[in-house]
């Protein structure tokens, strides 16, 4: 009995040693990225570039959605899950908690510059000056009544002229992305809740009820006035040509590669530029991030090399090759503690 024991326990042994050098067989020889529709195009820009080294193979990038790639980075370690995962916001304390929960417990959190979330128009339409408070009014499902502001009704407006008459009689159609884009938050907590936080007893209403205050200022209408347009920023591109009275909320870096056909709104008098954006005069304004699983460096090959790449001034600086795709660079003192935290592989946390 002892004697097969012993054998039933070497057997078992070697079938785990076998298993464990499966799996670092079966370990991938390419970086698999997922995440943000935003940041996908600077990513891309840097795998391409990494690729062409010859060092190591070009990085696998997929565009899923902050909310979406958050979610598959944060399933495991291992070969079979994402290294890096791009963010148009910060990863909040829930998502790492699900991390840490499936044992991805140590992450490096890169800034990888700036962006800023417009809402355009095609050059063939006419253009927005808009505030907040319009676009909060023109996309909330409820609105403060207009003849008693305390009171919440169903959102009445169908025209931009109704909710000023300084802009122009055309109908509300706005396109944007779906409710698992970091787009999609970034656009509630720029856009809508300033434009909420206008009413007085709104604002007082975050201290006292934050669940109600995110409810009414975060709601989105569902009667056709907003359109979701998937994760595709491109595909928005394509509709706001074929409709011109129509706008579309995406990153700068869409509306600087398609300036020939789209521009920005002004946004409480400030155009989008870079300037604007990087100064932080541009009311919506926004940080872009990667988060790399630091169980990964060291394993998957040409991980660290990638971060390292990324974060170099050829690639992010004030001249570097992301600026040409429209990302807003960090100002220097920024960077440099970018690069300090990636040197050290400082650990995340929200």
């Amino acid at each position: 009995m002892i004697k097969k024991t012993l054998l039933l326990t070497a057997a078992a042994a070697a079938v785990a040693g076998l298993s464990s050098i499966a799996a670092a067989q079966a370990a991938r020889d390419f970086i698999n990225v997922v995440g943000s529709s935003t940041v996908y195009p600077f990513t891309t820009t840097v795998a391409e570039q990494f690729g062409r080294q010859g060092r190591f193979k070009t990085p696998k990038v997929e565009s899923t959605g902050t909310g979406g790639g958050i979610k598959l980075f944060c399933n495991g370690v291992g070969p079979q899950h994402a290294d890096v995962v791009n963010a148009s916001r910060r990863m909040n304390a829930s998502e790492f908690d699900s991390c840490r929960k499936n044992g991805v417990g140590a992450l490096l959190e890169v800034k990888v510059g700036f962006d800023g979330l417009t809402i355009s128009e095609s050059r063939r339409g006419p253009r927005l000056d808009l505030t907040r408070r319009h676009v909060y009014l023109a996309l909330a499902k409820q609105v403060p009544d207009p003849a008693n502001p305390s009171v919440l009704i169903p959102n009445p407006y169908t025209r931009w002229s109704q909710i000023d008459r300084s802009l122009p009689n055309i109908k509300i159609e706005v396109l944007g992305p779906p409710p698992t884009s970091g787009t999609r938050d970034s656009f509630h907590e720029l856009y809508m809740e300033p434009g909420c936080r206008t009413y007085p007893w709104i604002n007082t209403l975050r201290a006292q009820d934050e669940r109600r205050f995110k409810r009414v200022c975060h709601t989105v209408r569902e009667d056709g006035a907003f359109v979701e347009a998937g994760e595709n920023d491109n595909l928005i591109v394509q509709k706001l040509e074929a409709n011109p009275n129509a706008v579309g909320i995406f990153g700068f870096s869409f509306l600087e590669e398609n300036l020939d056909k789209l521009h920005g709104s002004r946004i409480e008098g400030v155009e989008p530029s870079f300037e604007s954006i990087a100064s932080g005069k541009y009311p919506a304004s926004r940080p872009l991030y990667i988060y790399v699983k630091k169980a990964h460096i060291g394993v998957i090959p040409g991980l660290q090399e990638f971060v390292n790449e990324y974060v170099s001034d050829r690639a992010i600086g004030e001249e570097g090759y992301l600026t040409d795709r429209g990302l807003v660079a960090q100002p220097k003192a920024e960077l440099a503690r970018t690069r300090a935290d990636v040197r050290a592989l400082k650990n995340f946390a929200p």
